[in-house]
């Protein structure tokens, strides 16, 4: 087999116009999993230094807090949302984006934030730091990742050097737009009854070379919290790194998110079986991971599959 293919040599259903697509089917010499610091939240039994921010805006209030590692630089390595009036959907966020601060590649971070900043919601005004002016902002996801990119560049952490082994690593930035011919896509139905939402999750996919299929983006339609859209902006934007184990890594820590009064008994991906998930986000992880087990890259547990083929990026 040529591992030496072109993107636009075998993407029929995506725009060929599209200049953001540069990758090929290649071995990664090093997993980008080296790129963090830490694999989980570190220990720290004297405690860390941490930052915390009030957000008020018209869905409720809450507290953005971000801890800190010190140890020659300021390393934020955590964000965590606090309050009862908390919209939902943002705690699953700020997990997520945790993960991506204990990395060494800045840049990575940055252009996580960059993507929450534009993501859209109910429009408000909040005030914001440094000042507390009122900004109009496109929703609460917005509101919350312009103060953790205010408080991560105030410290000077997105102004140093990094690895930039994720970035490099991505099969491209932005999310390829499909032409005429369409793309593949796998939907499934996810239904809460104890929280009242009921939606279609999409999960869009590119057929490599090699006949194996590999999703890039998920979205969701119908009813439910709007908020939810950030997060998949973000396990979308994991889905485009080439190292499978990567977005392993992500949905393995959304398995057991529980939300208050939020757990629920739905049908097991695979057997039917009915199952108890302690939240529609750890249910919407459960599927999606499936979608990757399906497609012989991924295990249940979010481990790689020995065979799993792996991408390397090129310019």
């Amino acid at each position: 087999m040529n591992t030496n293919l072109q993107a636009a040599d075998y993407q029929p259903g995506l725009d060929q116009g599209d200049p953001d697509r540069r990758f090929r089917l290649d071995a990664l010499p090093t997993t980008v999993m080296n790129s963090l610091r830490w694999l989980s939240r570190p220990q720290m039994p004297e405690g860390n230094p941490a930052y915390s921010y009030m957000v008020e805006t018209p869905q409720g209030d809450f507290a953005v807090m971000i801890g800190h590692y010190v140890n020659g630089e300021v390393h934020p390595f955590e964000v965590w949302i606090n309050g009862a009036e908390a919209p939902r959907g943002l705690g699953a966020i700020a997990k997520t984006l945790s993960a991506d601060m204990r990395t060494y590649d800045r840049t990575w971070l940055s252009l996580k934030l960059d993507s929450l900043v534009l993501c859209d919601g109910y429009p408000c005004e909040v005030e914001l730091p440094p000042d507390g002016d009122k900004v109009r902002v496109p929703g609460v996801v917005s509101a919350f990742a312009r103060v953790v990119q205010y408080h991560v560049k105030k410290i000077g952490w997105l102004d140093g050097e990094g690895d930039n082994s994720l970035v490099n690593a991505m099969m491209f930035r932005k999310e390829p737009k499909t032409g005429t011919e369409g793309t593949l896509s796998k939907t499934f139905d996810v239904k809460n009854p104890s929280t009242g939402e009921d939606f279609a999750m999409f999960i869009k996919e590119l057929e490599l070379p090699d006949g194996t299929c590999r999703p890039y983006s998920v979205w969701l339609s119908g009813a439910y919290p709007k908020d939810l859209d950030g997060l998949c902006k973000l396990l979308s934007i994991d889905m485009r790194i080439a190292d499978i184990a990567w977005i392993g890594m992500k949905l393995r820590k959304l398995l057991n998110y529980r939300e208050p009064l939020g757990s629920f008994i739905g049908k097991a991906p695979g057997t039917g079986a009915q199952e108890k998930y302690p939240s529609t986000i750890a249910y919407v992880a459960r599927l999606l991971l499936y979608r990757y087990y399906q497609l012989n890259l991924l295990n249940m547990d979010g481990s790689v599959k020995s065979f799993s083929p792996q991408m390397k990026v090129v310019s």
